[in-house]
C-alpha cells in the first residue's frame, strides 16, 4: 500500500481516528467503573464528529457505554451514516481521478 497516495491517507485517518475513538470510550467507561475523573461527553461526541463515529459506536456497543443517554444514541448513528457516506464519496473520487483516461 502506498501511504503517499490521498485514499490511503484519507483511510489512515479514518482508522486512526476510530481507534482513538474506541480506546477514549474504553477508558472513560473504566473510569466511571472506578468513579474517577471522566472523559468529557463533549470529546466523547467530537470524536465521533471528526471521524471516529464507527469507534464511537463499537465503543457504545461493545462496552455498553452511553448507549442509554440520548444525544450518544442520535449523533453517534447519525455521524456514522454520514461519515461512511463522505468515505464513499471520497473514495470514487480519489478513484475515479487517479485513473488515465
Amino acid at each position: 500500500m502506498d501511504f503517499f497516495n490521498p485514499a490511503s491517507a484519507v483511510s489512515v485517518y479514518y482508522v486512526l481516528i476510530n481507534i482513538a475513538a474506541y480506546l477514549l470510550y474504553a477508558e472513560d467507561k473504566r473510569r466511571a467503573v472506578k468513579k474517577a475523573w471522566r472523559i468529557s461527553e463533549r470529546t466523547l461526541i467530537l470524536i465521533s464528529v471528526f471521524g471516529g463515529a464507527l469507534g464511537a459506536y463499537l465503543g457504545m456497543t461493545l462496552l455498553r457505554h452511553k448507549t442509554k443517554h440520548r444525544k450518544f444514541q442520535i449523533i453517534v448513528p447519525v455521524t456514522l451514516v454520514l461519515h461512511l457516506a463522505l468515505y464513499a464519496c471520497i473514495m470514487v473520487h480519489l478513484v475515479d481521478s487517479a485513473v488515465p483516461v
